[in-house]
Parts: C-alpha cells; sequence; structure tokens
C-alpha cells in the first residue's frame, strides 16, 4: 500500500462524527484515505464531503473540508490518499 500525505486534522465534531481537513493536496469523494496520529489509525473510503456546510465532490488544496468519520480523530492527526496499485 502506498500512501500520501494530503492533509490533517484541525477539528473533529463529535456529536456529528464530522473531521475538519485543511487539504494539502486534491481529495475527492471515492477516495480511500488514511487516518494517523498517536492514538488515531483507520482507514475509510470518503462518501462524502463538504466545504461551508455545502455538498462538494472535489476539493483542492488550501481549502478545509468536512468529511464523516467512522471513528474518533483529534487535532493533529495526519490524513493520507490510499494509492492502490
Amino acid at each position: 500500500m502506498e500512501k500520501k500525505r494530503i492533509g490533517v486534522v484541525f477539528t473533529y465534531f463529535a456529536k456529528v462524527g464530522v473531521a475538519g481537513i485543511k487539504l494539502e493536496d486534491e481529495l475527492k469523494v471515492g477516495d480511500k484515505v488514511l487516518f494517523q496520529g498517536h492514538t488515531t489509525n483507520f482507514e475509510q473510503e470518503v462518501d462524502s464531503m463538504q466545504i461551508d456546510r455545502n455538498p462538494v465532490e472535489v476539493a483542492n488544496a488550501g481549502q478545509e473540508v468536512g468529511i464523516k468519520v467512522r471513528e474518533r480523530v483529534r487535532p493533529n492527526d495526519i490524513v493520507y490518499k490510499v494509492i492502490e496499485e
């Protein structure tokens, strides 16, 4: 499995289970991502993504997005895109 750093978590909304991510590279709905931190380590597919509560299919470097996550994430967790061979 190859991975590429694409961003960092800046906040987590516990009630709705959404991670706020500051992107350093492009992210699309359908991409597989890996969250890693001191106590975080899981993969999931991006099912939906929002910018300012509006659904988007693609987000670019420099944008801040919210994505629904199946486990808790923490600020400063690193987000990687998983590149399938």
